[in-house]
């Protein structure tokens, strides 16, 4: 076992104890431990971590931890979305279904089901590389979680504006373009398509309107269209 010193900033002292918060503290490694199994040992998910020195040089996570290492460790800033891939995609476990509701308004594939369990979190998370949106910290230090953000607000409104801060989305949202219920693409349908299931005052009233391809629900730039508009437009303000 090798017996280092610790520092933790910023945000992440909210996953410590109130005693190892703002501070440097001595912590015993299990032996040959890296960097990360001591950092999530300590209670902080590799997904959170950012910047990591040893000895005031930049060290990855896979390190071994040396008797007498003095580690600093830093939160996360700013993601880029993958090279590979224009927009993020996310995971929302099953207890953000608003969260989940408000990334799908903007127009980022989010997947959701109130009855998901944590191997198919890992499961999804692996094969189509998505980022995990959770307050579990549990599930974050996963393996197979390779992005993830633990989210700290409670409130759907709060929690979007922390994701959409940390994943740079202004620049990327593509309001109403996805299902709100699917997650599926929505796409334009001629009016007398779907005109037997309008009100007559929406008839009226409108000439453009999409359907999803999997619900088949219809959706039309209303007064609700404008105040989900109004609604959204101040979280990306600073933008």
């Amino acid at each position: 076992m090798s017996t280092a010193t610790f520092r933790f900033f910023d945000e992440l002292g909210a996953f410590l104890p109130r005693g190892r918060r703002d501070q440097a503290f001595h912590y015993t490694c299990a032996r040959a431990a890296t960097l990360k199994n001591a950092i999530e040992a300590l209670g902080v998910p590799h997904t959170e971590v950012g910047a990591v020195t040893v000895n005031a040089q930049p060290a990855t996570l896979q390190r071994i931890v040396r008797e007498g290492d003095v580690v600093e460790i830093y939160p996360l800033q700013t993601e880029k979305t993958g090279s590979d891939r224009s927009d993020p995609v996310f995971l929302a476990d099953a207890h953000l279904g608003g969260l989940a509701r408000f990334l799908r308004m903007l127009g980022f594939d989010t997947v959701h089901r109130n009855a998901f369990d944590d191997a198919e979190i890992r499961r999804l998370a692996a094969e189509e590389r998505r980022i995990v949106l959770t307050r579990d910290r549990e599930l974050l230090k996963c393996r197979e979680i390779a992005r993830g953000c633990y989210v700290h607000e409670t409130r759907p409104l709060a929690q979007l504006k922390e994701v959409a801060g940390r994943y740079g989305l202004a620049a990327l949202a593509r309001p109403f373009t996805l299902c709100l219920h699917c997650n599926l693409p929505l796409e334009a349908v001629d009016k007398q398509a779907v005109a037997h299931r309008l009100p007559e005052k929406i008839l009226l009233v409108h000439e453009a309107f999409k359907r999803c391809r999997g619900c088949a629900r219809v959706y039309w730039p209303g007064s609700h269209y404008q105040r989900m508009l109004l609604f959204l437009k101040p979280l990306f303000a600073p933008a």
